[in-house]
């Protein structure tokens, strides 16, 4: 989008995936990716073809807890993706039987397990994790959803208010190819900036991240959906002091 033939198609703001929700909901926004979770809070109309989803590890999407997942009580989230905080409850809830008190905190393990049992750390801070070397025990929550369901997990899609006219998906699937197509200016380019090897970032992108969605993927969508629709809390979240 800000790179390729479509780069003067929109007028692009970045922001976190909850945040992009927010800006549809009060109409900031008109188009964005939102997390997935969203579909059942917003009348929102998908946009075919692109998204964020996994087939198995995701690496960036952990629940990292101090004691044995059927002990967790108190669960500290990172709020900026509603998705994988209503992932980590339904997974907690049908897999391990349990469902926390769940606080909304700044993304810092440390701080997060002194009041929790547990953290979930997405995106760039779950990345700069070895999971191997924790002292602690993990879930790639990506791999947890495809055990459980033999589906694939869809995190975020492109989508628009159901009220706005249907969104032609042929510039978001043209945007992709582009990206795909440059993807080592993408790794050479932001693997400095973020601090990660060029070699980790290429793997997230190309192994763990799916960005075409198809009828299997949106399959995966609707189960979870339908899974995070039958949570006790949809919201998943309790503000905490800190």
């Amino acid at each position: 989008m800000l790179h390729g033939e479509q780069r003067d198609l929109f007028d692009l703001e970045l922001a976190v995936p909850a945040e992009c929700a927010d800006r549809l909901a009060d109409g900031r926004a008109d188009i964005g990716i939102v997390p997935s979770v969203e579909l059942n809070r917003q009348k929102l109309e998908i946009i075919p073809g692109c998204g964020v989803a996994c087939h198995g590890a995701v690496r960036s999407i952990l629940l990292i807890s101090k004691v044995p997942f059927k002990g967790i009580r108190r669960l500290a989230t990172d709020a900026t993706s509603r998705t994988s905080v209503a992932l980590s409850r339904v997974v907690l809830a049908r897999k391990f039987g349990v469902e926390p008190q769940v606080e909304s905190q700044p993304p810092h393990l440390g701080a997060m397990l002194e009041r929790a049992d547990a953290a979930l750390i997405i995106g760039d801070a779950a990345l700069a994790l070895d999971p191997a070397e924790l002292p602690f025990h993990v879930l790639d929550l990506g791999s947890e959803w495809v055990e459980m369901t033999g589906l694939p997990m869809v995190f975020a899609v492109w989508a628009a208010p159901a009220d706005m006219p249907r969104q032609e998906p042929s510039p978001f699937a043209a945007s992709l190819l582009f990206g795909l197509n440059h993807m080592d200016d993408i790794v050479r380019d932001q693997h400095p900036k973020l601090g990660f090897s060029e070699a980790l970032i290429r793997e997230y992108l190309t192994r763990n991240i799916v960005f075409e969605l198809g009828e299997w993927e949106y399959r995966g969508l609707s189960k979870f959906l339908q899974y995070a629709s039958e949570l006790r809390d949809p919201t998943g979240m309790r503000k905490a002091s800190v």
